[in-house]
């Protein structure tokens, strides 16, 4: 019912000797979401956990986790949850919240064991606290919106802020998500770097068919990953995180570090990418 992975923290030179195996064994996370089963990976990054779990109908706890280090995953962390899938439920701190597709919950450091139910497909983040905020579940008219870039530049998209000092207070994760409108397949481009937070993405709304090409690596030493709907991919600080799709889509960020200033960052010339 759960299954952690566990990947180690790899740096800018070791990452540029890379093969497209290795590149994908160290940052690609594939097959999150299994029916009837909870599968984590717990990465050094900041400590960042992503993972999914798929109730299908019959419920799933998340409690222990022994690569915490504690008894229970919340009792030193924080969590978002964001449904990708169906309705479905998630019971933590004596609540239950009712999540519809698109809808992202916050649960605060100690909230204890994590129920998922009914048939939601749920994204899960948590990094490290050190504070405690209120739970809060966030529907999509709650967030707030960004609209960036144009149909020109192949960029139109829309930013929604969830887990964001916009909208609400968190120790230390920021999530929301962006979605790629008609014709447009660029995301997050011109390309930047933020070396106090790592970031992870999940590309989704994807057709069966389609697929990203997710750049990472040093501006000057650029590589990429193919994904498909559903996968993950783990960004370290050095490394910078844009796309180009052969289709639209929508892709959840979430980021822990040094701070939550989401326009902390370093921008990449475009003449500087190699």
């Amino acid at each position: 019912m759960l299954t952690v992975e566990t990947r180690h923290a790899i740096d800018p030179e070791a990452a540029k000797r890379m093969g497209t195996a290795e590149l994908r064994k160290n940052f690609h996370l594939g097959e999150l979401f299994r029916v009837g089963e909870i599968r984590l990976v717990y990465t050094h990054y900041d400590r960042m956990i992503v993972g999914g779990a798929v109730p299908a109908g019959a419920p799933l706890t998340l409690d222990h986790v022994k690569e915490c280090g504690t008894a229970s995953i919340l009792d030193r962390r924080e969590m978002a949850v964001v449904n990708v899938g169906a309705t479905g439920t998630v019971s933590a701190g004596g609540q239950t919240h009712t999540l519809e597709r698109g809808d992202v919950l916050y649960l605060p450091l100690g909230s204890g064991p994590v129920t998922f139910a009914g048939e939601g497909r749920f994204y899960i983040l948590s990094a490290p606290a050190h504070s405690v905020h209120p739970a809060r579940l966030i529907r999509l008219e709650e967030a707030a919106v960004v609209k960036l870039g144009s149909g020109e530049t192949s960029n139109d998209r829309t930013i929604y802020q969830f887990v964001h000092p916009a909208v609400m207070t968190s120790c230390q994760l920021v999530v929301g998500y962006t979605k790629l409108h008609n014709g447009s397949v660029w995301n997050t481009m011109p390309a930047h770097l933020h070396d106090r937070r790592m970031e992870a993405y999940l590309y989704f709304n994807m057709k069966p068919e389609q697929r990203v090409f997710h750049f990472m690596g040093r501006p000057d030493e650029t590589r990429h990953l193919v994904m498909q709907n559903e996968d993950a991919v783990v960004s370290p600080p050095w490394s910078i995180h844009c796309g180009a799709g052969t289709g639209s889509y929508t892709f959840i960020w979430a980021m822990a570090g040094d701070n939550v200033d989401y326009k902390d960052v370093e921008m990449v010339a475009m003449e500087d990418l190699r």
